[in-house]
């Protein structure tokens, strides 16, 4: 098989339900919606870990957060850890990257230490206020919009609910465009024309603050939304941290849902889904491009998210505040880590078709070395998700999914350290005592069968005792099963 070109398209902080093709009523996003028509659409994909760095990290080398050493956000992946596109590179691809890698510390304006990751074409910035002068938007705007950019730097960069800020620009001069342009500009020229691409185009929205351009706001009604769904009481049931994180969110550092009023909510709502519309308007100004080069055909083009937002759960699954939450953190509900992902390759995958099988993110490392007619990966983890977006009848599938929470958002004191594993209609959160971060042993168990929005904890339901020991015990396994064991053995001594 000759070697397709890869158009790896990454959102951030996007929930699997924020697309029509997952069955979202409200947002608009058409051109997505069409990659889904035209492709195989994975139903059940989880991340490793619920916020950004430990889940990249995961993506970069197949493994789980705990074998990877990335486990925090602010701490730098190990150098010796093999990439994925290192590997692609070294097997003739021309790489090349716009946006957010975070594998290592960005706080405050520094500049990512760089890997040997295989990028030739590398257009780097973490988002779109960061002061590092690495970062090539706003070189990008300097260039293109120098009034908006000297107005922004004038105003302190973040300006956030006004046209003065990095975050707050208009269409023709916003990140999101920046991203696609940079991606056209690859396309067209930039790339080397006598070897396969992977490409790496990573939108930062819908990522907060919650801001959009003012004619995507006007697409959206705010009181034609449904209510974020959960009850007063709910989060009696649930671990404390999680109450803590609703009257504040990130440890302290920003606003939590309690202190929002139902219109404020419902303004977030409508950012948000502006933003996934504005991104769905650039992926399509990046696939007509590919459409007109004659690329399409041999180019398999995937879209993801690194990982989801407490967005809220109505009748149908999609409105900020669910379980009176907002933004992420330690919490493992599907919202916040489960996430879209659909592939498309004209003439080798089906088209409109969908897999309910569990996935995991890691799964997508091993995707893209076997796409690239390369040998595995001594240290990934994941399985291949070929023979599955094929429909092939023996396709492995593994039956289960993990992720983890290391403290790895903004830390607490003491520290929250989390395992999920979801299995078959049951998902089970632990959270771990005081031997890993001097908290009382507590959790969350959900049947999801009865329960599909997570709204009634059964951790401590006399009658569900049992299942939530069957899991427990499969997760010891699970554990074991997933440490690292690719050093390979020698002798018996």
């Amino acid at each position: 098989m000759t070697q397709p070109n890869i158009l790896f398209i990454c959102t951030d902080q996007q929930r699997y339900d924020a697309l029509g093709c997952y069955g979202n009523p409200y947002v608009h996003s058409p051109t997505i919606d069409g990659l889904a028509r035209d492709g195989v659409l994975f139903e059940q994909t989880y991340v490793q870990n619920p916020v950004c760095a430990p889940s990249r990290a995961s993506l970069m080398t197949g493994q789980y957060p705990g074998n990877h050493g990335l486990w925090a956000n602010g701490v730098a992946l190990p150098s010796h850890q093999p990439l994925v596109t290192k590997a692609l590179a070294d097997g003739g691809y021309d790489c090349g990257m716009i946006g957010k890698m975070h594998l290592s510390a960005c706080f405050d304006g520094r500049t990512e230490r760089r890997l040997d990751d295989g990028f030739r074409y590398y257009k780097w910035a973490h988002d779109p206020a960061h002061r590092s002068p690495e970062n090539d938007y706003h070189r990008w705007l300097a260039s293109a919009f120098p009034e908006l950019y000297e107005r922004a730097v004038a105003n302190g960069g973040r300006a956030r609910h006004e046209p003065a800020g990095f975050d707050t620009m208009p269409t023709e001069a916003h990140y999101s465009r920046w991203a696609s342009t940079r991606a056209i500009e690859f396309l067209d020229g930039d790339r080397k024309a006598d070897a396969p691409f992977f490409l790496w185009v990573n939108f930062f929205d819908p990522h907060h603050p919650f801001v959009a351009p003012a004619e995507y706001l006007d697409r959206y009604d705010p009181d034609s939304l449904p209510d974020p769904a959960g009850f007063d009481g709910e989060l009696a049931t649930k671990p404390p941290i999680q109450q803590r994180a609703s009257d504040e969110s990130y440890a302290g550092h920003a606003r939590g849902f309690a202190s929002y009023s139902p219109g404020e909510i419902k303004d977030i709502i409508v950012a948000y889904y502006a933003m996934v519309t504005l991104i769905d308007d650039e992926v399509r100004r990046i696939l007509d491009r590919l459409d007109a080069l004659g690329l399409a055909d041999d180019t398999i083009v995937i879209f993801t998210s690194d990982h989801g937002e407490m967005l809220g759960d109505s009748d149908h699954g999609e409105m900020l505040g669910d379980h009176r939450l907002l933004l992420k953190g330690p919490m493992l509900y599907d919202c916040a880590v489960r996430v879209p992902l659909i592939m498309r390759w004209p003439g080798h995958l089906p088209a409109g078709e969908r897999r309910s099988d569990l996935v995991q993110w890691i799964d997508l490392t091993s995707r893209l070395v076997e796409l690239a007619g390369l040998e595995p990966m001594p240290t990934a983890q994941g399985m291949s998700l070929l023979p599955l977006a094929r429909g092939d009848a023996d396709a492995p599938s593994r039956g289960w999914a993990i992720c983890e929470y290391l403290d790895s958002g903004h830390p607490y004191d003491p520290g929250v350290y989390l395992t999920m594993l979801r299995t078959g209609d049951h998902k089970l959160v632990v959270e771990h005592g005081p031997l890993a971060g001097d908290r009382s042993h507590r959790g969350e168990l959900y049947d999801l069968a009865a329960d599909p929005r997570e709204l009634h904890n059964l951790w401590d339901d006399p009658g569900s005792a049992p299942a939530r020991i069957a899991l427990e015990r499969m997760l010891l396994d699970v554990l074991i099963a997933t440490r690292n064991r690719s050093q390979p053995r020698e002798a018996h001594w």
